[in-house]
């Protein structure tokens, strides 16, 4: 699997012409980022739409992580960081492209090795995002809601370790700054639990229950049936989380069947290309794990160490990859008609 998205980061990085933090080297420690230098940015996008999208990449600061004396963090120009958050691009924040306005800061994340032995010692992986990484990403929405957002309502999203950030995010930076908050349409926090427990002790946070609720969270992490039945630990799934039908918008566990699918976002290895296409991705909610199963006809699991022997983590974008763009249109719709 690894293979995989390494060989089509870099026909992203080859088609979209994408380049990494050239002359603006940042340590693993130290000061955030200078985020009024583009470089600082995977994608800082013209104005060309009324709505936002600040999209937080996973972790892709993976396999050199590893490495006998690797940093925790990732410095801003790690070459397989960069590689990996632009591939990511393609297959995860280009959904929210034909709606909105996609910002995408690079920042210092926690390697894989780190953020596991955090998760391991604590349950999560707060203790690992909240210092240098969470610092990088306020200074990152500083800059944006200072200069760039103009007063326009926003989407948050991100996968795994982003979608951990993004819940962090939610719970730290929203409530210093509600303002910004009451314009948020969506937080898509995709690829990490949203749990009971968080909807509890930050009230605020409301988790979605349609397809056009809005100012919600919508979070899903997505297994194989052997997951499920063997209950098997997966680093992203927390106890008490909760996850929405992507394909039919309910939290119950209503079956949708794979004619709900309106297209996958799969890798085509011989055409070197991404492309849409029907691999039977149903999806129902199992409300005992809080994931979703699929029955997809896919047979590339994330790393089964952490994420147990079938889960589909790797894909949680692509498997619904065009039902999640018309969602993202239906709350944009839903939300201006909310404000007129």
């Amino acid at each position: 699997m690894k293979k995989i998205v390494s060989a089509l980061s870099m026909i992203a990085v080859i088609v979209l012409g994408l380049s990494g933090c050239t002359g603006t080297t940042v340590a693993s420690v130290g000061k955030a980022p200078d985020y009024t230098q583009k470089a600082c940015w995977l994608q800082f996008p013209k104005i060309t739409k009324d709505v936002d999208t600040f999209y937080i990449y996973s972790t892709t600061y993976y396999e050199s992580s590893f490495k006998k004396g690797a940093p925790d963090y990732a410095s801003l120009d790690n070459p397989e960081m960069i590689e990996g958050a632009q591939g990511e691009y393609v297959t995860n924040a280009s959904v929210y492209e034909q709606s909105t306005n996609v910002f995408v800061p690079y920042y210092r994340q926690a390697g894989m090795r780190y953020a596991g032995e955090i998760r391991k010692k604590t349950g999560n992986i707060d203790a690992a995002i909240s210092g240098i990484s969470y610092d990088d990403i306020s200074a990152a929405l500083d800059y944006y809601f200072k200069n760039c957002n103009q007063g326009r309502p926003f989407i948050i999203a991100g996968h795994s370790q982003g979608a951990s950030m993004v819940k962090y995010v939610l719970k730290n930076y929203f409530k210093k700054h509600p303002d910004y908050y009451q314009r948020m349409v969506a937080a898509y926090v995709i690829g990490f639990s949203v749990t009971k427990d968080d909807l509890e002790k930050y009230p605020y946070l409301k988790f979605a229950s349609g397809e056009s609720d809005t100012g919600v969270i919508i979070s899903w992490n997505t297994e194989g049936p052997k997951n499920v039945k063997e209950n098997a630990k997966n680093a992203v799934v927390l106890p008490n989380a909760i996850s929405i039908n992507p394909l039919n918008r309910k939290r119950d566990e209503t079956y949708a069947p794979a004619s709900r699918n309106l297209g996958s976002l799969m890798p085509n290895i011989n055409a070197r290309r991404y492309e849409i296409t029907d691999i039977g991705a149903d999806a129902q909610v199992v409300l005992s794990r809080g994931v979703i199963v699929t029955n997809a006809k896919c047979s590339h699991y994330a790393d089964p160490g952490f994420f147990g022997p079938q889960s589909f983590h790797e894909f949680d974008y692509n498997f619904y990859y065009n039902n999640l763009r018309d969602n993202v249109a239906k709350r944009i719709a839903a939300y201006r008609s909310r404000k007129k």
